[in-house]
């Protein structure tokens, strides 16, 4: 089942926009490594299911995996062959707002985590090397 909100003030959202880095969630909080979105865009909550899947299953279900983001944002469409008009389309799908250097997955091992890259390669954003990430700034 994929990752959704609960509940959301408004039921649909406004598309906007992504502008500048990241504030938030751009360095290494939970492990020792990890994968940083190197570009902005949206991924959605099925792309992250399938990184997850990926990620487990190179890492042969051992040690932990964090997943750093959420899709919280309703996406909406309208049905194929409808006519133009008679209001906004129904919540299609969810999505997350990535901006650069948001970290994606945190991971405690690398060399596990460095073939567990193989997880992220087809998605939206790219990423960084699992080896140019450190452990966090709090030293």
């Amino acid at each position: 089942m994929p990752l959704m909100p609960k509940r959301y003030k408004h039921r649909k959202w406004m598309r906007g926009r992504v502008k500048g880095n990241a504030t938030r969630g751009n360095f290494v909080a939970f492990g020792d490594y990890g994968l940083q979105a190197l570009e902005a865009g949206w991924i959605t909550a099925r792309q992250i299911e399938a990184g997850r899947i990926a990620a487990t299953h190179f890492m042969s279900r051992e040690g932990k995996l964090w997943i750093r983001i959420f899709p919280h944002k309703p996406v909406t469409s309208k049905p194929a062959e409808v006519r133009m008009g008679k209001g906004k389309g129904e919540v299609d799908y969810h999505v997350a707002v990535v901006k650069p250097g948001v970290i994606l997955y945190g991971r405690p091992e690398r060399s596990i985590f460095s073939r567990a890259r193989l997880a992220v390669w087809d998605r939206p954003v790219p990423v960084t090397s699992p080896a140019t990430i450190t452990t966090s700034g709090a030293s």
